[in-house]
């Protein structure tokens, strides 16, 4: 196990959930995975080791907070895709 495998960002769950969850028919594959590459590079990284540890001291405020900036980045990020879409 290397080093790296050791620590995620918290924010990727949250992403990951958020474009599940705005999902459409018309999606590929290809097309979350751009639009969810786009939303984590518009939000700042949350690194933690232990998922426990990372919940226990993050407060409820905060997390709305960051459920609400992850929506807004993962809108952002199809509105990109969708006018950056190569035929």
């Amino acid at each position: 196990m290397s080093l790296l495998d050791t620590i995620d960002n918290f924010y990727e769950r949250l992403v990951a959930d958020a474009v599940e969850e705005s999902r459409l028919e018309t999606d590929t594959e290809d097309r979350l995975a751009d639009i969810m590459c786009i939303a984590l590079n518009r939000l700042p990284p949350r690194y933690y080791r232990h998922k426990i540890d990372m919940m226990f001291y993050l407060a409820d405020p905060e997390l709305q907070e960051m459920r609400y900036k992850v929506l807004d980045a993962v809108k952002e990020a199809r509105a990109f895709v969708v006018a950056h879409q190569r035929e």
